[in-house]
């Protein structure tokens, strides 16, 4: 099996080794795995392509690139330059530092990766670990993807639905922000959403006098709710949410098509 992996976090971020380790063991002794990921961090960048600049890329290692451009980047510069004419298997994104579930996917380089790897045409699956307190203390924090990212990634290809429709499906997982043995199992789940955590900005001055503004979020624990990912991570379950780029609303066509009827 032949797997690209990328993040948002960028090529020297530790959640990218805690992925590689993972991706080598689903390939297996005969596989290859190959990165191209962002040269600089991209967090937050969602699916965002360098539509009207070029992207530089460049060799750092055998089967190892850096891109200076967004993860969706980096899934077109592995699957139509570095990888022309052997298409990867698999496209893992991750592991993110921090949560990717609820609105927060709405936002994610790391899931807009997979999503642009779904586009593609390619299976995809995005990996991101919630951080918390106990996460925290732990001497690595990504203890729980590393210890069960093999084996939930192997699940989801082995079990979980695939098509090969116009939006393909693809899959979010966030592990729990617990360590390794405090994970209490996998669940499917839909996306959640936090109330109180949308984005806001910060003002602030710059000894120049230039006014710029942070933005910020609002707190990560608030629960959203049975049969959510946030919910399911907070009770120390691996959520699995299947994904797709479609954003039309299914439930509304009818309503709308009656009120322009």
């Amino acid at each position: 099996m032949r797997i690209l992996i990328t993040n948002d976090d960028g090529i020297n971020a530790p959640g990218l080794l805690v992925l590689h380790a993972i991706a080598a063991e689903i390939a297996g002794a005969e596989g290859e795995v190959w990165t191209v990921a962002p040269a600089f961090e991209q967090s937050g960048v969602g699916h965002a392509i360098s539509y009207t600049r070029p992207t530089m890329i460049v060799k750092l290692a055998e089967r190892r690139f850096a891109a200076e451009g967004s993860p969706a980047d980096c899934v077109l510069a592995g699957v139509h330059d570095v990888l022309v004419g052997a298409r990867p298997d698999l496209v893992l994104s991750g592991v993110n530092r921090g949560n990717n579930a609820g609105e927060n996917a709405v936002y994610s380089g790391t899931v807009g990766a997979a999503m642009e790897a779904a586009l593609q045409g390619l299976p995809a699956i995005a990996l991101s670990q919630f951080m918390g307190p106990a996460t925290a203390a732990l001497p690595d924090p990504f203890e729980a993807a590393a210890a069960h990212g093999a084996a939930v990634v192997r699940r989801i290809l082995d079990r979980a639905p695939w098509d090969d429709g116009p939006y393909r499906l693809f899959y979010n997982v966030n592990f729990p922000p617990v360590g390794a043995a405090a994970v209490r199992g996998t669940a499917a789940a839909r996306q959640g959403f936090r109330a109180r955590s949308t984005h806001k900005v910060q003002a602030q001055l710059a000894p120049s006098g230039r006014r710029f503004l942070w933005v910020t979020s609002g707190t990560q624990d608030e629960r959203t709710g049975p049969g959510t990912d946030v919910e399911a991570n907070l009770d120390g379950l691996v959520s699995v949410t299947p994904c797709r780029a479609d954003l039309t609303a299914h439930d509304a066509l009818d309503a709308l098509g009656r009120a322009l009827a």
